[in-house]
């Protein structure tokens, strides 16, 4: 039987603005969200030492495939299901899923990224900002048939309501202005890692404007910068643009 559900899942790295899209996705009437069903899974079988790793895990699913079964695939309450997911947590995951869903992906330059990624992953690696994942994900999809919408943080920035006109367009949903602003503070949907990551989209109340990085970009991280480079320049090319 045909799904019935518009399963949407957002193929984010981290410090990529996804939180505050998630919000923006939440204030529609017809769309349940979920933050990150995959991040237990992906702390179990990496060790990663992120915030309150223990706290994380010991709150949600761990075991990837039954977070496939029960809640990627599983029941949802309204007819959009929009899962906010971290494209790193693809690990030890059986892919074949993706041709269920409907694939988004979100990305930001990592010259704005990384120096924001440090303050929770003290040394980060290429896999640690999903970008690797995110290109040769993108490259996968595209070679199965599937023609996924491709976000940039700093186009959403620039006019949130022309990026997403048009990735309700693609997505066959019509546009609401409710997806503009939200209220300020934690949300009911947040994972229980958000006093960890989430501090400055708790004080928003819709998409902040774009505003360029001032600081100097930090020497240790030029190394990283380079590998990211390729990856996102893959990415952003196909991103959606702001509309004036």
């Amino acid at each position: 039987m045909e799904d019935s559900i518009l399963r949407l899942c957002l193929w984010s790295g981290p410090r990529n603005v996804s939180t505050a899209l998630t919000y923006s996705f939440a204030q529609r009437s017809d769309t349940q969200v979920v933050d990150e069903p995959l991040y237990g899974h992906y702390l179990r079988c990496s060790g990663a030492p992120h915030p309150a790793a223990d706290e994380v895990m010991a709150a949600m699913e761990t075991d990837g495939e039954r977070v496939v079964e029960t809640v990627i695939l599983g029941p949802s309450a309204r007819p959009v299901l929009f899962l906010k997911q971290m494209a790193h947590h693809l690990l030890e995951v059986d892919r074949a899923f993706l041709s269920q869903v409907t694939n988004l992906f979100l990305v930001r330059d990592p010259v704005e990224m990384l120096p924001s990624l440090v303050h929770q992953v003290a040394e980060p690696t290429l896999y640690d900002t999903g970008l690797a994942v995110q290109s040769a994900l993108l490259e996968e999809l595209r070679e199965e048939g599937q023609d996924p919408v491709v976000l940039d943080s700093r186009q959403l920035l620039l006019n949130p309501a022309s990026v997403l006109r048009q990735l309700c367009a693609r997505l066959g949903l019509p546009f609401t202005d409710a997806m503009l602003s939200w209220q300020p503070g934690p949300r009911p949907e947040d994972g229980v890692w958000a006093p960890h990551w989430y501090h400055n989209v708790h004080r928003s109340s819709g998409f902040l404007p774009y505003k360029a990085k001032e600081k100097p970009f930090p020497e240790q991280l030029e190394r990283l910068l380079e590998e990211c480079r390729p990856h996102y320049e893959t990415l952003a090319a196909a991103a959606l643009r702001a509309e004036n």
